[in-house]
């Protein structure tokens, strides 16, 4: 397990944009896969997107493809999600999530470090 860093979150308006980063120790990004999580108020944590190691290949969650993008620098060990266009109901705490291995996949048992979340709060 390593220390994963979230930090952008903050408050906006419907329509907005917020960039999301998540940063690791050195090297902690290697060989795995990197995703976003998140959990509403009520509801259970859920994938919003992951980037496989290479940057090949990336998925989204259908609630936000289009809006939201995942890049990541593996030059920094540090991993993005741009959230455009958002909507009140993508108000959550979003987690950065590094996978046992290089593919994305979107169960959390394949996932063995965690973010402590950084809050998305969206009025409308």
């Amino acid at each position: 397990q390593v220390q994963l860093l979230e930090s952008g979150g903050g408050s906006v308006q419907a329509g907005g944009s917020l960039r999301l980063s998540c940063t690791g120790s050195i090297g902690s990004f290697s060989d795995h896969a990197m995703s976003w999580f998140r959990r509403a108020p009520g509801k259970d944590r859920e994938f919003v997107a992951g980037m496989r190691w290479t940057g090949t290949s990336t998925q989204y969650a259908d609630s936000i493809e289009g809006r939201f993008t995942i890049t990541r620098d593996n030059t920094k060990d540090t991993l993005y999600l741009q959230m455009n266009d958002l909507k009140p109901e993508d108000t959550a705490v979003y987690y950065c999530a590094r996978g046992r291995d290089v593919v994305v996949f979107r169960a959390e048992t394949k996932y063995d470090s965690w973010g402590q979340g950084t809050q998305v709060t969206v009025s409308s």
